[in-house]
């Protein structure tokens, strides 16, 4: 059959047709459970019972009317994440890579109005901020960069968990004005920047009066167990991009912002049709009141905590396996080989995951993921990487 959609994605052959909780079903009756969650996104798992009415009485109300007007849900999902944040004002887009680029165009503003004319980034190796030509340019993924040059100019790339290189940097460039990172690294592995390093960055922003920008797109919104990932080490970004999971579902963005940056964009500057609509206001806002109403930050900690650890006990000793890394239900398991099959095989047995970097197994379930849940993905998951491991490559 031929297909008129632009052939961008790797599919796997079949179609989800409905979800409940952390199970989807395909067009065929076959049921899955959920390891993936529309990567990252689906915060509230599928079909929530206090999700839906909501959204279907936004619906009925007003799905979008521009941002020529006052926005009360604007404002009351703004004020929400600045509470949990402890920043100071938002900006409300679509996507994450608008998120990102966003926090770009800030960074190269806020070195203008200090006087710098050509003003740079410091970025990192493994990093995926997006596939926008600058938010691409941003990555320090050259398969992802290939046959899109040229790229933009501006960006210093250091290694991740490496103060050293971002202090040679700030010797030797007097025109960084900004520092990018994700907290934790999701396309390029699931590789955290370790509390002390965050720590460090947030001392070398303010002794060089840079901004420290900390991607959130895919590790916030509670996946860790905190409201977001870099909270576990006490400090406070100057822009922190959100998406994914922020509207469980309904594509939303945003650029937190504190007081180092909460000014630098002003009206003319930038913009957005269908950012900070009414429905994905309600989406936000909804969202963040289940997880309090809920527990499920909590949930988020323990049963990824179980899970991680089920994981661990299962694979131990397997020389196949290099290393299980993350935080709450944000784990990835590195192999010492390609294993995108894994996929499929997974598929098969009824487990929904990704493979990420080639060769990691990357899970981010819905945060509702229940502790029988987990041993059950365990309990698919181990044989499979074992089998698999087990099996002479071609």
């Amino acid at each position: 059959m031929t297909s008129h959609v632009m052939n961008t994605y790797g599919r796997l052959p079949f179609a989800l047709s409905h979800g409940r909780g952390c199970r989807v079903w395909d067009t065929d009756g076959k049921q899955y459970l959920d390891g993936l969650g529309g990567i990252a996104v689906n915060t509230l798992g599928h079909g929530h019972p206090k999700l839906v009415p909501a959204l279907q009485d936004q619906v009925a109300k007003l799905m979008h009317c521009s941002n020529y007007y006052a926005a009360p849900l604007q404002e009351a999902l703004a004020a929400k994440l600045c509470e949990l944040s402890g920043l100071q004002n938002v900006f409300f887009c679509s996507t994450g890579l608008e998120a990102n680029e966003g926090a770009l165009k800030i960074a190269r503003k806020f070195g203008h109005d200090k006087g710098i004319e050509r003003p740079e980034i410091i970025v990192y190796e493994k990093a995926f901020h997006g596939r926008s030509i600058a938010t691409l340019s941003a990555t320090g993924n050259p398969k992802v960069q290939a046959g899109f040059g040229p790229l933009v100019e501006g960006f210093v790339r250091v290694p991740l968990n490496n103060l050293d290189a971002v202090r040679e940097v700030a010797r030797t460039n007097p025109n960084v004005v900004a520092v990018f990172l994700e907290t934790i690294q999701g396309e390029g592995g699931i590789h955290p920047t370790r509390i002390e390093i965050l720590q460090g960055l947030r001392q070398i922003c303010d002794q060089q009066d840079w901004l420290l920008m900390l991607d959130e797109v895919q590790c916030g919104i509670g996946r860790t167990g905190k409201w977001f990932a870099h909270q576990w080490a006490g400090i406070l970004p100057d822009v922190m991009p959100l998406a994914k999971g922020l509207g469980s579902g309904v594509p939303i963005g945003a650029i937190v912002a504190g007081p180092r940056a909460a000014s630098v964009l002003q009206p003319g500057n930038h913009g957005t049709t269908f950012g900070g609509n009414p429905l994905s206001m309600r989406a936000g806002i909804e969202t963040l009141r289940i997880m309090e109403e809920d527990g499920v930050m909590a949930n988020a900690a323990a049963v990824g905590a179980r899970l991680h650890a089920a994981l661990a006990e299962g694979l131990q000793g397997l020389s196949g396996v290099k290393e299980i890394r993350g935080q709450g239900l944000m784990i990835g398991i590195e192999l010492d080989r390609p294993c995108g099959a894994l996929l499929g095989q997974a598929a098969d047995a009824g487990l929904l995951l990704s493979v990420t970097a080639d060769s990691v197994i990357r899970l981010v379930p819905p945060l509702i993921l229940t502790a029988a849940e987990a041993d059950e993905m365990a309990g698919i998951l181990v044989p499979l990487v074992r089998a698999f491991l087990a099996t002479p490559q071609p």
